[in-house]
């Protein structure tokens, strides 16, 4: 109740009617069942405007951090990401990778709409990186529809490390589903996986038409980070 009062009374209206988002294929999103919806990662405003123009609740994982913090700014940080249907996960690795893979089919095995960045992380120059194939995995596993998404200028409307989305129009291009079907049963071959994943980026990479990195953006930013020391 609490999503659907943010999404259609409060929040969307709002940020829909001052930024105007153009939206291709929406048709393309099955409207009922399990689905997932793998999108480019270009700015936290991804995660608030592609649930904003999908008529079903879209379920995020979120980083664990959103939902702990303290004081008045860690409460209303948690109950914005609560808000905008975000759940919390540990991307420490591990057994926690693996929990984050059961909570997200979890949600597709209830029918809902489940939305993964297969990057694992934000861009840090709008570039499209290479995919991390946990979403393979759960694709391949749960047996759900795949729907590409490409999220157009949001790092232009918010940068990385900036507060205050910019006033200017965002775009979102949804492709047709992916078939994996000749997958089956094969979800524990890590050749399949990457070559899954590796299907699925090429599609991004066609729908967003961003420039095309084979690295991890994760390796991009550590260096980043090192060299700026």
């Amino acid at each position: 109740m609490f999503y659907w009062f943010m999404k259609n009374v409060v929040v969307g209206p709002l940020l829909l009617g001052i930024f105007r988002p153009w939206v291709i294929g929406l048709e393309n999103i099955p409207k009922e069942g399990g689905v997932i919806l793998a999108s480019n990662h270009l700015s936290f405003i991804d995660s608030i405007f592609l649930p904003l123009v999908v008529p079903r609740r879209v379920a995020f994982l979120a980083k664990s951090e959103y939902f702990t913090g303290t004081g008045l700014k860690g409460w209303a940080t948690k109950q914005f990401f609560k808000a905008t249907g975000q759940l919390p996960i540990d991307r420490s690795g591990g057994k926690a990778s693996e929990d984050s893979l059961n909570t997200g089919l979890r949600v597709l095995g209830e029918q809902h709409v489940l939305g993964i960045y297969p990057e694992g992380t934000r861009s840090p120059d709008a570039k499209l990186y290479r995919g991390r194939t946990g979403v393979a995995r759960m694709v391949l596993e749960s047996g759900v529809p795949i729907v590409p998404v490409a999220m157009i200028d949001t790092e232009k409307a918010m940068p990385t490390g900036t507060r205050i989305p910019k006033v200017r129009r965002v775009g979102i291009v949804i492709g047709k589903p992916l078939d994996f079907s000749r997958f089956d049963g094969m979800e524990g071959d890590r050749f399949v996986l990457r070559s899954v994943t590796d299907e699925l980026m090429y599609e991004l990479q066609r729908l967003s038409h961003q420039e095309y990195v084979d690295v991890y953006a994760t390796s991009v930013k550590e260096k980043r980070a090192t060299l700026s020391r």
